[in-house]
């Protein structure tokens, strides 16, 4: 748990995982969950982020940030 000042927010990054679904990383902070879908995504950003601060410490605001790579033929 962290025990630090109240934060505004926390980003996380979100990628298509290589064996299907959506993992999440926070930036700044020891977070990281995974899902099969964007609903399921939500919820375990938000019990992860419950879990990993302590009561009263956590951000207001959790913004997921996709990231998404394309390949193209040269």
């Amino acid at each position: 748990m962290d025990t630090a000042l109240p934060q505004s927010e926390v980003v996380f990054l979100v990628e298509e995982a290589p064996e299907g679904g959506l993992l999440a990383r926070a930036l700044g902070a020891s977070i990281f969950t995974e899902a099969d879908s964007l609903d399921e995504l939500r919820t375990a950003v938000r019990d992860a982020v419950a879990a990993h601060f302590d009561e009263g410490t956590g951000p207001k605001v959790i913004r997921l940030h996709f990231v998404r790579d394309e390949v193209i033929s040269a």
